[in-house]
């Protein structure tokens, strides 16, 4: 449990940095950390993360853009208002115009550390 532990700590780490108004994929997440098909267990991350108000777990979807977290938020459609209160459109549960808010954490966080 302690290694489930660690790891969420550092799925969390991650999705801190995550911009307002943009969003990232539970994949590209597991990828940063090396852990390229752990994408799964990044979703089991953001999950227990609904007790933290630090972690913007809103702004992690899977990778079409879907929001397949949505049914652990308060509400019917929070994590969507979440996201479109950052400027994020959201049409069938999906980000529209993923390219333009995607946010790849290998990428962002590679170049500045």
């Amino acid at each position: 449990m302690a290694d489930n532990d660690n790891f969420f700590e550092k799925v969390y780490e991650v999705a801190m940095q995550i911009p307002y108004g943009r969003v990232t994929s539970y994949g590209a997440i597991a990828k940063y950390l090396g852990a390229a098909r752990s994408a799964r267990m990044v979703g089991w991350a953001m999950n227990a993360s609904h007790t933290r108000d630090d972690i913007p777990a809103h702004r992690v979807v899977n990778k079409a853009g879907l929001l397949t977290g949505k049914h652990h938020f308060e509400g019917t459609n929070l994590m969507q208002q979440l996201l479109e209160s950052e400027g994020v459109k959201v049409k069938d549960n999906q980000i529209q115009d993923l390219e333009k808010h995607f946010w790849d954490p290998w990428k962002e966080l590679r170049e500045t550390n």
